[in-house]
């Protein structure tokens, strides 16, 4: 595209654009203001801190990125620096309530969750559930446990199926982790899976107390489908995976790299999961 410098000459375009000629040139050999100058460094941390985030954040995490690195700055500044620099931050797909088939003769459990109190601290309340990701040779299952408390991913089972042996792998993962005290509640759906007579007996030699969302309602179970939201918005749909072994590298390495120790989470006061953890224990 040719500019106007380059199609009239600079006394045309100072006439057209009523400045002297001599203004327009002592304003060519002025020196950037400090502003501008400041703008060119916070420019330069803006797109490192987009980059370092998987070109997932918005202008809220950015703000505080560049805060915790103690950069002086505004919101303001940010979003007219990210428009600048043309950065967007991932926006999420609208949320599609999946319910679990339920319909099995296991017993379920009552939903003890909806009834306790907010966790204070770690291994108080865990959630748990079951999601599938698609690759060009089929589909991956992948089980998760997650601690209320802090967000942060413990449990982690990825398989070609979805048997009652993925979400014991998960759990098996989240005990080795963290040696829960007796009475920890681990909350899941309805699923025949978390029903079943092996995922019971587990739970209870464990000392985990078992709580079961209502029929139906996947909004019992929020913060697991909040974590599914993040892993699908800023990995899974963004990119294809030719087989179940390259879906499963590049979800772990999301979780244990990014998710768990990165990730700021504004439900934590924009901090990762582990860095939370960290700072309150």
């Amino acid at each position: 595209m040719k500019t106007l410098a380059g199609q009239y000459s600079i006394g045309d375009l100072c006439e057209a654009f009523e400045v002297s000629p001599s203004g327009y040139h002592a304003w060519k050999k002025r020196p950037p203001s400090a502003r501008a100058l400041r703008d060119v460094e916070l420019g330069k941390s803006l797109c490192q801190a987009h980059a370092e985030s998987r070109q997932t954040y918005g202008s809220p995490r950015l703000l505080r990125t560049l805060q915790k690195q103690g950069l002086d700055t505004s919101r303001r500044r940010v979003c007219r620096l990210m428009r600048q620099h043309d950065l967007q931050g991932l926006k999420p797909r609208a949320f599609r309530p999946q319910t679990t088939d339920s319909g099995h003769a296991q017993p379920i459990a009552p939903n003890l969750m909806a009834s306790a109190p907010v966790p204070t601290g770690p291994n108080q309340i865990w959630v748990s559930d079951i999601t599938y990701v698609h690759t060009d040779t089929g589909w991956l299952y992948v089980a998760a446990v997650l601690d209320r408390w802090s967000r942060r991913l413990l449990g982690l089972a990825m398989a070609e199926h979805m048997e009652t042996s993925l979400v014991e792998a998960a759990l098996a993962q989240a005990v080795q982790s963290r040696r829960p005290s007796a009475g920890c509640l681990l909350h899941s759906d309805r699923g025949s899976q978390y029903a079943s007579a092996a995922y019971r007996a587990r739970l209870a030699k464990t000392g985990l107390v078992m709580s079961m969302s209502r029929a139906g309602n996947c909004y019992d179970n929020a913060a697991m489908e909040s974590f599914w939201g993040k892993l699908k918005t800023e990995l899974i749909h963004r990119q294809s995976f030719a087989n179940q072994a390259e879906a499963r590298s590049a979800i772990f390495e999301y979780v244990e790299v990014f998710y768990n120790r990165r990730r700021l989470h504004s439900a934590l006061g924009y901090t990762s999961p582990v860095d939370f953890e960290n700072q309150n224990n």
